[in-house]
């Protein structure tokens, strides 16, 4: 244990026993960023090298954490959203592994941002995004700190979608690899991660029956699609909105209800919105519904819910629960909004699984790894993740589970690399 307590600003370092707990609990079901970590302390690709990380500070990003310092990389964390801080592993992080954390679960606006600019106080030479926040300061008000940069990574989908905004207009100033479109992050952690979690949170925060309810999925990605199956495993009436016609269609094949928010905001007693935009549920939305309606967002930014109209219709608030806000409106019906419009998976609940985490985080120190020794090479935009990667961290998860799969044989390589072989 570190008897020195690094620069921090965490909510309580008595907290730190428990996290420590939590942090070797995660690890236990994160078997590929296991041997990812023993690859780094035997080789380290990272050593000397400035990594500030604005992710969600929990159990799991702890383990990533703790992988990247032992690669030889000199680590900084700040949270990616004012609520999803486990305030215990952040102090366990501080205490126990001497990397400085910024993060409080419950932070206002200017504290978060602050604990932004902490971490890009550390010159990085890696950035680690959930959300582009922290590329997003170093692009506008710590333009000076760009000179030190590299590249980084990016590990969601609201953050990828603004990062190729930014190429797109010649303003991203070192090269991104977008994570979240690895195949073994988004079809996993998005659908069976979020998916579950956001069931969690919801649950967690309101004990409410789903079974035999009208649920509302506001958007069919991969977040949308694992939320509505775990929605229907649990009992609900799933409906879904969609604004891509092939997505809506999915939806449909699938079994789902298909119709306009208009049409479910009359229908729907919980509604999650998952969609990366703003203003998914709106004033419109809020006058259809019925009285006693749950909205919650699992999508990365609170602007999925137009909270400032929610205020305004409103004629009185009070918390009702923990992450519960009941608004009445002026004709008397009530509205519960859950966890503030944020990540109610990571609000109320802890977040995905340690399980899936385990591809996502494994995919993060490669791709970290990936940028240290490529960077030079790479335009200033956003890449993919290298396919050989990406199988590589299923591959490894596959055995982690005991699961063995075919190979090809040389035959059928040859017959699936030649054209002249028909009927």
């Amino acid at each position: 244990m570190s008897t020195t307590i690094v620069n921090c600003d965490v909510k309580n370092m008595e907290l730190a026993d428990m996290g420590k707990k939590r942090i070797d609990w995660a690890n236990q079901s994160m078997q590929v960023l296991q041997i990812i970590r023993k690859e780094f302390i035997k080789n380290q690709p990272l050593k000397g090298i400035r990594i500030a990380a604005c992710l969600h500070v929990t159990a799991e990003t702890a383990n990533l954490m703790i992988a990247l310092r032992d690669g030889g990389a000199d680590v900084v964390l700040c949270g990616s959203n004012p609520l999803s801080t486990q305030d215990d592993v952040a102090a366990s992080l501080v205490r126990d592994y001497n990397i400085p954390v910024f993060a409080i679960k419950g932070e206002d606006n200017d504290t978060y941002y602050s604990h932004i600019m902490s971490a890009i106080d550390h010159k990085p030479q890696i950035t680690m995004d959930d959300g582009a926040d922290l590329v997003g300061i170093l692009h506008t008000k710590r333009t000076a700190e760009l000179a030190h940069v590299l590249g980084g990574t990016e590990e969601t989908t609201t953050g990828v979608i603004r990062l190729r905004a930014m190429a797109k207009e010649g303003a991203l100033k070192f090269p991104i690899v977008a994570v979240n479109d690895a195949d073994t992050k988004h079809m996993f952690d998005n659908r069976y991660g979020t998916g579950q979690s956001t069931l969690d949170g919801i649950i967690r925060a309101t004990n409410f029956l789903l079974a035999g309810a009208k649920f509302v999925v506001a958007g069919f990605g991969w977040c949308g699609r694992g939320l509505a199956s775990r929605a229907r495993g649990a009992g609900a009436e799933v409906i879904v909105t969609e604004i891509d016609p092939t997505k809506a269609l999915e939806a449909v094949m699938e079994g789902y209800r298909v119709m306009s928010m208009n049409e479910a905001a009359k229908l729907g007693d919980v509604f999650c919105t998952v969609t990366g935009n703003k203003n998914v549920l709106a004033k419109e939305h809020f006058e259809l519904m019925k009285d006693g309606a749950i909205i919650s967002n699992s999508g990365h930014f609170n602007v999925e819910i137009d909270i400032p109209a929610l205020e305004k219709m409103s004629s009185s608030k009070r918390t009702t629960r923990a992450f519960v806000e009941e608004y009445t409106m002026k004709d008397g019906r009530k509205i519960n909004l859950l966890g503030e419009g944020r990540l109610i998976n990571l609000a109320s609940a802890e977040g995905h699984p340690p399980s899936v985490m385990d591809m996502s985080f494994a995919d993060q120190a490669l791709c970290c790894e990936y940028m240290v020794k490529n960077y030079k090479t790479l335009e200033k935009k956003v890449h993919t993740v290298p396919a050989d990667l990406d199988k590589r961290v299923a591959r490894l998860k596959l055995e982690a589970m005991g699961v063995k799969i075919d190979k090809l044989t040389a035959e059928q390589e040859e017959y699936l690399a030649s054209w002249n072989e028909g009927t």
